[in-house]
């Protein structure tokens, strides 16, 4: 028989996959010494074959039957003995963390009979009702069905009868009331009654929790973290200690540093007389963890010397629960805490100073998303006037949205383009889509470990909580602070670094990491930080990181942020504007010699722009892309020409001579699919003079910069090649065109000559077009939808998101490589390429170049550079890096 249960003392930290993040620590702090309640945990494998089957494994209630005997013998009690009962709580936890995304049922074990025993033993006849009405609640919603809305509406409304602020104020004859209504409201609402049987509600809860890991928040949460569908949950029975047994108890949260900045010192929350479902829900504010100081300092100093030793066990920032039972200092869970980008690079430098960790173990532990965001710009706090309100920084960075107060709200106004922030009371778990759709999350409740704060700076996403200014009124769909009532679609901006919100659209500067990679500038902290794990990746990697650039101003900013050259300069970005016309007149000349002074006018202007990126990249190579799109693409609208033409016509006027040709031209041009038409190598060589045209441009321009003392060393690349033949025409014209130059000004020019492997052809012909090129470059835009068969602007619109749904697409192919199908083409194409041409660069130049997850892969398979966009050079170079330290850690939670 399978072995599905493990006890607490039979695990350890290494067990994640097996026993879930939660209990494979639980498993360590017990190895360890610390106070950790009883328990045991039922394994990832019994829930992935309960989600198999729809039914539990063979002999499973057996096991945790007998290991709940063990459990019973210790304690000497009984689950839901009369007298004086043991219970216990349920609560998931998955190889990965899932803050509030699966399900918790605590106080299993009480019933009509144990609440009274529970009264007696405790000598807390209010603390047994509480506890039994929180039961009856959890298990109705969570295991049997029922709206969680319709208990809370039933608990408001008894605390309006009694004028209660909180729960708190309500008695035990309150508390008794209320949980013979919340029964009355499960029978009403599935036709069953609360069960009474401990084992009942025992297995039906283990069984709850494993049903949950498919739960909507739970797979939307997993698709938005990239966590895999197939892993399932485990799930951790335990011993209940109790933080609501009156003022001497208590639970909480604490970091063993801020998970927002990475600073040093004490942080958390602590609530008193509560259980720990209350701190992270934010129904009432906590005080800061070092309140707890004058509260009891004895458990505050256990509590200080246990984080201590957490920290320098784990080696990394530790997320802690606890509960304080009547003086009494229980750990309740720890884990590697989530934190935000500024935290992960502050965090991982501290380490390193304190000898905890290595520089390439600080490496691994930072990631290029994290970094992104960094470079993201914020509030202008010279400019920004007063604040609206106040509240708590749980994640910073700077966001502007119009004001929303539900989750479908939000999904919908951002669906149509708009920038929204979420505005709650506080969050929980079903306002997950919301608070993905928003720019930020706003709550007038809850500390820096509530669900809102926690969820958002896992997902980097902007977040003030506890701003106890705001009256919050979510049926009115409406807000108020300082005598200023802010109404649904209202901008207001939220800076999460300082805990502000502003009223209105708050002006924006560049962030200080920014700043560093524009100009260089240097300062202590979060900068500092940065700048060890850049150089320290740029230190180790193996991949070069170029940038696409198509201009002098471009390429001085790629330049500056570390690119080695230029991956793709993309021609026909030098056509636009006044230039457009000189291409209208090449497109319509009737005679060679039309032809030719059209071309005779674009040469000096490409010239000129080729002379500016030469030299802004001087001593770098340059790639630079001929001519790709279709011609059409430079001509009118074809329906506004018509439109123009029938109105002149309409109004007795003669049609234009010039808009009937162009007209002409147009149809003439026409393609249905045009992406898959008359383009790249395909218009070079049928529009005479356009290929020698523009590598004269460039050749001129080498010339032009040799002789003012520069290095310039551009490369060119044939685009949409499809067969070998296309690229030796292609590359004759070339050469013939470079010596002619080289002859004509006396200085040498030579260009390597390479092609864009962008086609599923071209890959799979590699080898014999790689006899013909010096350099293959990857571009993988193209060579993703030719693969898929996607448009990508017509599909992602139409379909995408159905997709993610349905579990086709992980991610989206086009923002990270698809290695099974795509990545097999480019592995086809490198190996068959060197093979035939020993030596041969590769590189690739598709925007998949700055994606983290495909620098990895493009690591792996041995390309020699990645090139991408200016802004994400930084990101492409720590990727590299860390992809050199064989992958992504597991503890990367700047994600």
């Amino acid at each position: 028989m399978a072995h599905h249960v493990y006890e607490f003392t039979e695990g350890g930290r290494d067990m994640a996959d097996l026993l879930g993040g939660k209990g494979a620590n639980l498993a360590e702090m017990t190895r360890m010494g610390l106070p950790v309640p009883p328990g045991f945990t039922v394994s990832t494998e019994a829930c992935r074959a309960f989600l198999t089957t729809g039914s539990e494994p063979d002999g499973l209630f057996r096991e945790i039957s007998r290991h709940l005997t063990a459990l019973e013998q210790a304690a000497g009690r009984l689950l839901g003995q009369p007298d004086d009962p043991l219970l216990l709580s349920v609560r998931s936890g998955g190889r990965f963390s899932m803050p509030g995304m699966m399900e918790t049922i605590l106080d299993i074990g009480l019933n009509d009979d144990s609440v009274l025993g529970l009264a007696k033993s405790s000598g807390n006849e209010r603390f047994a009702w509480d506890s039994y009405r929180r039961l009856v609640q959890m298990f109705g919603s969570t295991v049997m069905g029922v709206d969680s809305g319709l208990f809370e509406g039933i608990l408001a409304r008894l605390k309006d009868m009694r004028g209660a602020a909180d729960d708190l104020h309500l008695d035990a004859t309150d508390l008794a009331g209320l949980v013979e209504a919340y029964k009355d409201l499960i029978h009403h609402e599935t036709g069953e009654d609360f069960p009474q049987l401990p084992a009942e509600q025992l297995r039906r809860a283990v069984l709850a929790v494993f049903e949950s890991w498919n739960g909507e928040r739970a797979r939307l949460y997993r698709r938005r973290e990239h966590i895999p569908d197939d892993l399932g949950t485990a799930v951790n029975v335990q011993t209940m200690v109790f933080g609501n047994l009156g003022p001497d108890s208590g639970s909480g949260v604490a970091f063993t540093r801020d998970p927002a900045t990475g600073a040093p010192g004490v942080y958390g929350d602590y609530l008193a007389n509560a259980q720990g479902e209350d701190v992270v829900a934010g129904i009432r504010n906590t005080i800061p963890l070092d309140g707890l100081k004058d509260l009891d300092p004895t458990s505050y100093a256990q509590l200080r010397e246990h984080m201590r030793t957490l920290e320098t066990h784990y080696r990394d920032l530790c997320d802690i629960e606890f509960t304080i039972e009547r003086g009494r200092l229980w750990m309740l869970q720890t884990r590697v805490g989530k934190r935000t980008a500024e935290a992960a690079f502050a965090i991982a430098a501290a380490l390193v100073d304190e000898g905890l960790i290595t520089a390439d173990e600080c490496l691994a532990r930072v990631g290029g998303d994290g970094l992104s965001r960094l470079m993201f710009p914020r509030f202008d706090t010279l400019k920004v006037g007063e604040a609206l309100a106040h509240g708590i920084p749980a994640s910073p960075g700077a966001a502007v949205g119009a004001a929303v107060f539900d989750s479908a709200e939000a999904v919908r106004r951002a669906a149509a383009g708009e920038k929204v922030v979420l505005v709650r009371q506080e969050t929980t778990p079903d306002d997950l889509p919301g608070m993905i759709a928003a720019q930020a999350v706003l709550t007038s409740r809850g500390g820096k470990t509530s669900h809102a704060a926690v969820v958002a700076r896992g997902m980097g996403k902007v977040c003030v909580c506890g701003a106890e200014e705001l009256g919050v009124d979510t049926g009115a769909r409406r807000f108020s602070a300082d005598g200023t009532t802010v109404e649904e679609g209202t901008v207001i901006s939220v800076d999460g670094s300082e805990g502000a919100v502003y009223l209105g659209a708050a002006p924006l500067v560049d962030s200080s990491v920014m700043r560093y990679f524009e100009t260089g500038e240097h300062s202590a902290g979060l900068v500092e930080a940065v700048s060890r794990a850049m150089n320290r990746a740029d230190g180790v990697r193996r991949l070069g990181v170029r940038a696409n650039a198509d201009t002098p101003e471009d390429a001085a900013r790629a330049r500056r942020f570390g690119a080695e050259g230029i991956g793709l300069c993309r021609t026909e970005h030098m056509f636009l504007g006044e230039r457009r016309q000189l291409v209208e007149a090449m497109i319509l000349a009737r005679t060679d010699a039309e032809r030719e002074r059209a071309l005779d006018g674009l040469l000096p202007l490409q010239r000129e722009d080729f002379v500016g990126i030469l030299e802004a990249m001087d001593g770098l190579p340059v790639t630079i892309r001929l001519l790709d799109p279709p011609l059409h693409e430079f001509l009118p609208d074809r329906t506004e020409l018509a439109v123009r033409l029938a109105a002149a016509e309409a109004h007795g006027n003669p049609p234009s001579a010039h808009d009937s040709e162009l007209l002409d031209a147009v149809n003439r041009m026409h393609e249905e699919n045009p992406m898959l038409g008359l383009r790249g190598v395909r218009l070079g060589l049928v529009a005479p003079g356009l290929v020698a045209m523009q590598v004269r441009a460039i050749a001129e321009a080498v010339v032009e910069r040799k002789r003012a003392g520069g290095d310039p060393r551009a490369e060119i690349m044939v685009p949409l090649i499809d067969t070998v033949e296309e690229l030796r025409l292609v590359r004759e014209e070339v050469e013939q065109v470079l010596a002619e130059v080289s002859n004509a000004s006396g200085v040498p020019v030579q260009c390597p000559v390479g092609t864009m492997i962008e086609l599923p052809r071209a890959a799979l012909t590699a080898g014999a077009i790689a006899k013909e090129a010096e350099f293959f470059s990857f571009g993988t835009n193209d060579l993703t939808q030719t693969t898929w068969g996607f448009s990508r602007d017509d599909v992602e619109a139409a379909f995408f998101s159905a997709y993610l749904d349905k579990g086709i697409f992980k991610v989206s192919p086009f923002e990270t490589i698809d290695r099974a199908g795509v990545g097999r083409l480019v592995e086809i194409a490198i190996a068959e390429g060197r093979a035939a041409h020993p030596g041969l660069k590769v590189g690739v130049c598709g925007e998949h170049g700055g994606d983290p997850e495909s620098v990895h892969f493009f690591h792996t398979v041995g390309l020699d550079y990645v090139s991408c966009s200016p802004f994400r050079v930084p990101v492409a170079r720590l990727e590299a890096g860390r992809a050199a330290l064989h992958g992504p850690a597991d503890n990367d939670d700047s994600k």
